[in-house]
């Protein structure tokens, strides 16, 4: 399915998952007005933008006074004329969360976390979002609400509890299949290519500090419907050979 196939929430999911950075801006504590400031995320199985952020940020004193945020995602990157392409700004309240494998999920999108995840002063936080607007292109611009599906609706907690035996499955088995997926399906260059994630929507791939996202066809919610999804991902790549 192409982007301007999807639904507007569907697509605000799919940014995010696409994206490892993007604008946090709080509303300053000294009520100076608003702040922004870049800040790597990750998403949950079901969506949700990760942080992980320190104590002693300007942002985490701002929104420990006021939890109201809102995150921007940028997709233009590379694009001739930016404004043809996807982003979207999504409103909600940011809180803490302690789940190991979100933390877990998060360090694995970016490697470099794993040297301060488990320093103190350092905590995992989740924005929990009220709507989105989204601005696909020239002519579609869309506000989404939460409940118009800007989380995955299905089931996300049977493949979250798999995810890490498929990552290391795929990372020691598959390398060369995950490869293909990067060159062939994606047009990414370079071998070292390397599963970080996987979520019913598709799977996140890393070499050095570039990513990709392999989208699914269909919702993949347990082991068995992501290992047919990446299966038929291989046989389409061959046959682009």
């Amino acid at each position: 399915m192409t982007d301007t196939d999807l639904s507007p929430a569907a697509a605000c999911r799919r940014l995010l998952r696409q994206a490892d950075r993007a604008t946090l801006s709080t509303l300053m504590a000294d009520g100076s007005g608003p702040y922004g400031s870049l800040v790597l995320i990750a998403s949950s199985p079901a969506g949700e933008p990760l942080m992980l952020l320190s104590d002693l940020a300007d942002h985490t004193r701002n929104f420990g006074a006021d939890p109201r945020v809102s995150l921007m995602i940028d997709g233009t990157a590379g694009l001739d004329d930016p404004l043809t392409g996807a982003r979207a700004t999504v409103q909600g309240r940011i809180e803490k969360v302690e789940d190991n494998l979100l933390r877990t999920r998060y360090v694995r999108r970016h490697p470099s976390a794993r040297f301060y995840a488990g320093f103190r002063d350092f905590n995992l936080y989740r924005i929990v979002p009220e709507r989105a607007h989204l601005v696909a292109g020239f002519g579609r611009i869309h506000w989404v609400e939460a409940g118009d599906g800007l989380l995955y609706g299905g089931t996300t907690e049977t493949l979250a509890q798999a995810e890490a035996e498929i990552l290391a499955h795929m990372n020691a088995d598959h390398l060369d299949a995950i490869g293909l997926y990067a060159n062939r399906l994606l047009g990414r260059e370079g071998v070292g290519w390397f599963m970080t994630g996987v979520d019913p929507e598709g799977c996140d791939l890393r070499r050095q500090g570039a990513i990709a996202r392999l989208n699914f066809e269909g919702a993949a919610e347990d082991s068995d419907a992501v290992r047919r999804e990446l299966v038929g991902c291989v046989k389409r790549a061959r046959q682009m050979g």
